[in-house]
């Protein structure tokens, strides 16, 4: 057992932390800066991001209401750090709902800037464990494989979390097929899970007809169906 090197929290192998399988979910998708604001403007990159973070959580919500109780974030900035937080908001309600934070590599957050920085030391410490797929505290993600560095990091850390879990949750865009939330939904097709997505052109529907006001917003996506539902 290693700890954390933003929060100080035990980090645990992954080998060894295994939760129930048809009760998980793992949590995948894009960054802040891969979202496109509503028609391309930066007037409206606010209410698109807000709109982002409101479906995310509807998302979870379904996911809740069908029986998922144990979350799988990859910590990562964006989608798996916002949904990381609002799980732990709901998890405050509902002692039932566990989250697992799971790092690809113990100096992962290194270039995160201060902001994600804080929000992943709260999450941290908020999670009910932390765990890696890399246990060499001097291992670092790199192009070219190394006694320091390896290509495969990422890699190894989706493949574990599709492999954990029952279902997917992505905020995806399909143009993004390099992606790694696109690996992670490609290895979640060949496994067969359960995969339940969302992307801006959803996000940007919403938009359109709650006319830019982020109420009406919230209001329109409480009525979306439990995709969920089994």
């Amino acid at each position: 057992m290693l700890r954390s090197l933003v929060s100080g929290e035990p980090v645990y192998d992954s080998a060894h932390v295994i939760p129930k399988f048809d009760q998980t979910v793992c949590i995948t998708g894009h960054r802040g800066k891969s979202v496109i604001p509503y028609g391309g403007l930066d007037e409206y990159r606010d209410i698109t991001m807000k709109t982002v973070k409101l479906m995310l959580c509807r998302y979870i919500d379904m996911a809740v209401s069908a029986g998922y109780t144990t979350f799988l974030s990859g910590l990562a900035m964006g989608t798996d750090l916002w949904a990381a937080d609002y799980i732990l908001r709901i998890r405050q309600k509902d002692e039932r709902i566990k989250l697992i934070g799971a790092m690809p590599f113990l100096r992962h957050a290194d270039r995160f800037p201060f902001a994600y920085r804080k929000l992943l030391e709260r999450v941290e410490h908020g999670a009910d464990i932390l765990i890696s797929t890399c246990m060499d505290p001097d291992m670092v993600y790199g192009k070219k494989r190394s006694e320091t560095t390896s290509p495969e990091l990422y890699r190894e850390r989706n493949y574990l979390m599709v492999e954990r879990s029952a279902a997917v949750l992505a905020f995806f865009e399909p143009s993004e097929s390099h992606s790694g939330t696109a690996q992670t939904i490609n290895q979640a097709a060949r496994l067969g899970r359960l995969i339940r997505s969302f992307g801006l052109s959803e996000v940007y529907s919403v938009i359109e007809r709650s006319g830019n006001d982020l109420r009406a917003a919230a209001t329109e996506i409480s009525f979306l169906e439990n995709v969920f539902a089994r």
